[in-house]
């Protein structure tokens, strides 16, 4: 059984014009090996952003840390001129070390330097929306405010059209929407990673976006004897059931898998077509508990 709607429906972003379809693309593995370098076969690379767009998808998820400033440049020199739809997210709060490592980078100086190396390397004037991405290894509290109010000047300044944040918890999430408005939160968040459930269904009630990274479980794919079985009955790959799954949950959730292949790009987009039936999703549900 198949939904109508191949893209996954769609969503916008509160409190303002930007509308997606649920089912987007994460460019972070066009870089190379570890996310660094260039990739082995760039028009490979360059051919699935083309995909992307000929399939229909109009949320592109990236970082300039993603190669460094490979996977930003690669975009703009495949897709730029952008089609007036694509709406790009960013995020700073992060780089890369000599030795390939991930370090944050969250003062005052290096939220700018990263805002600006994104804006150069992707050639824009103002990016669409810009995760303040926290660096621990899981979302751990405190304040937040001095590295928000950083973001806040950039959007005034119009380089910032509108701001998310990354790796953070439900109560950062309320801190900083004291302070401005919050677009989208971008967590780890999967079928056996689900943390986050009661954040999701909070976000849900105030119409703001979750964007789960690692969808697919990141550098260690999913893997459950359910889930084969689910997709073993429904004619479907493990990771499209784990995709659809992900899009019944909540409404609120949109997806960025990535990917560096154009066979795999359209098994993603296939998968925000699959419906699940009720046994399925019960199945699933009990993946985590």
């Amino acid at each position: 059984m198949t939904n109508t709607d191949r893209l996954g429906g769609r969503f916008t972003l509160p409190g303002t014009s930007l509308t997606v379809h649920r089912m987007g693309y994460g460019a972070m593995q066009l870089a190379g090996p570890h996310v660094w370098g260039p990739p082995s076969h760039p028009e490979a690379a360059a051919a699935v952003l083309r995909e992307a767009i000929a399939l229909g998808i109009d949320h592109i998820d990236t970082s300039d840390a993603y190669g460094p400033h490979v996977t930003n440049q690669l975009i703009h020199a495949t897709l730029h001129p952008y089609p007036k739809n694509v709406v790009i997210v960013s995020k700073v709060g992060g780089r890369r070390g000599t030795d390939r490592s991930w370090l944050p980078a969250l003062s005052p100086a290096e939220l700018r330097s990263g805002l600006q190396d994104n804006l150069r390397n992707l050639g824009l004037d103002a990016i669409d929306v810009v995760n303040l991405r926290m660096m621990s290894m899981t979302p751990t509290e405190g304040p937040l405010d001095k590295e928000l109010a950083v973001l806040i000047e950039l959007k005034r300044e119009g380089l910032v059209r509108h701001i998310g944040l990354s790796n953070v918890t439900a109560r950062q999430v309320e801190q900083a929407q004291a302070l401005t408005e919050i677009v989208c939160v971008q967590n780890h968040y999967n079928l056996a990673h689900r943390g986050d459930d009661a954040l999701i269904d909070a976000l849900a009630k105030q119409g703001i976006a979750y964007v789960p990274f690692f969808p697919l479980g990141g550098f260690t794919p999913l893997q459950s004897s359910t889930l084969s079985e689910v997709s073993n009955e429904l004619g479907a790959t493990p990771m499209q059931v784990a995709l659809a799954w992900l899009l019944h949950r909540a409404p609120n959730i949109l997806l960025i898998p990535g990917t560096s292949s154009v066979a795999h790009l359209r098994e993603n987009v296939a998968a925000a077509s699959l419906v699940l039936p009720e046994k399925s999703i019960t199945a699933l549900d009990g993946i985590a508990r």
